[in-house]
């Protein structure tokens, strides 16, 4: 056995920041990047390291309320205050940050950020099944292809980005295989320690390690009898909006109250991993454009494989109750909750939307709606 733990993910962060730096000293390249439309193979091609830059801290926001307004994204404001700060590390070592237009407050936050670190922007379609958007999309991974040679001074082949394309889709395999470890009943992994495990991906310098890791803790725990218990935790399936260690007090709460996160839909959870790059294709940039277009983030309208995605969880995890997460002024996805709300009740499952910050001042009162949803698993 390995004897690979959630703490060797944890860990992931503190020893690349470490990394990071000693090869910044040798040349290195970094570049930053906010969402998972973001190709991380293009980067790799570059013979550069991406690294997640996305704000999971409350800390950051009151700097970042100096510029940005109070009614914002608390998404938004952490990102944008760990940049004016300069307490991200990895957004200092950060040589070259990509934004993209997934809503109408990250642009316009971008536009601000490029005062402090050079910012480029991928302009994403908001709809995902028409020959012009796709067009659209295709010529916005070669343009961001030519600016990292640019910016990064290096020269990007066809075959560079095959090899990456290869790397990263055994790395969303890995990701993948560990995540669905909680189809298990009992399920192996608590909520936190999926999400532990899952977002801490996007701190590595080193992509096959991090699969061989990936892998390794799976076999780990294929290997392991998962000793059943007399009493039956209640399945939550958790959708909505992004969340890291730091945002992590819904999961944390049904922890708390006897439930287990056994699956995150979410962008930073299982949303992108069952999406693999077509191999067979003969021009890379279309088989990354192909892949990211397919992401079912809310921005995208109409959304058809969110519903789907969602609606193969629910059985395939076996879930007892769904709970939607969205951060306050995330309107697409608050708007969203209805449609979800009508397939989760279609499953004739419990279904609970919250509304949140980054706060804990709502604390007590998520508990009790928490509670009262886990009261209602049979």
């Amino acid at each position: 056995m390995s004897n690979i733990t959630v703490e060797d993910f944890f860990n992931i962060r503190q020893e690349n920041i470490i990394k990071i730096k000693e090869g910044k000293e040798n040349g290195t390249k970094v570049v930053g990047l906010y969402c998972t439309y973001c190709p991380e193979e293009l980067i790799l091609a570059a013979n550069a390291i991406p690294v997640g830059l996305c704000g999971t801290k409350e800390e950051p926001i009151t700097a970042a309320e100096e510029t940005l307004p109070r009614n914002l994204c608390p998404l938004i404001k952490s990102s944008y205050g760990f940049a004016v700060e300069d307490t991200c590390p990895f957004f200092h070592f950060s040589d070259l940050i990509i934004g993209e237009t997934t809503c109408d407050g990250k642009k316009k936050m971008f536009e601000i950020m490029d005062e402090i670190k050079p910012v480029y922007i991928m302009q994403l379609p908001n709809i995902q099944d028409l020959d012009t958007t796709f067009a659209l999309w295709v010529s916005e991974m070669r343009r961001l292809r030519t600016k990292l040679e640019e910016a990064l001074n290096v020269k990007i082949t066809d075959e560079d980005i095959w090899a990456a394309i290869e790397v990263i889709n055994n790395e969303r395999k890995a990701a993948k295989r560990v995540s669905d470890l909680n189809q298990m009943d009992p399920p192996p992994l608590s909520g936190e320690e999926l999400l532990t495990v899952i977002w801490s991906r996007s701190f590595t310098t080193d992509k096959v390690s991090l699969t061989n890791m990936l892998n390794e803790f799976a076999d780990d725990i294929e290997k392991q009898a998962v000793a059943e218990t007399n009493a039956k935790k209640p399945r939550i399936l958790l959708t909505g909006c992004p969340v890291g260690l730091g945002t992590e007090k819904v999961i944390k709460i049904v922890d708390d109250l006897g439930g287990n996160v056994v699956a995150m839909e979410n962008c930073t959870g299982y949303k992108t991993l069952e999406l693999q790059n077509d191999t067979s294709l003969a021009d890379p940039i279309e088989a990354l454009a192909r892949k990211y277009i397919q992401i079912p983030c809310s921005c995208m309208s109409p959304n058809p494989y969110r519903l789907e995605l969602l609606d193969r969880m629910i059985d395939d995890f076996k879930v007892d109750a769904v709970i939607d997460l969205t951060w306050q002024a995330c309107h697409t996805y608050n708007i969203e909750a209805y449609t979800i709300q009508k397939l989760v009740r279609e499953k004739e499952i419990p279904y609970l939307q919250l509304e949140t910050d980054y706060s804990t001042s709502d604390i007590e009162s998520l508990k009790v709606r928490i509670e009262a949803v886990l009261e209602m698993v049979e």
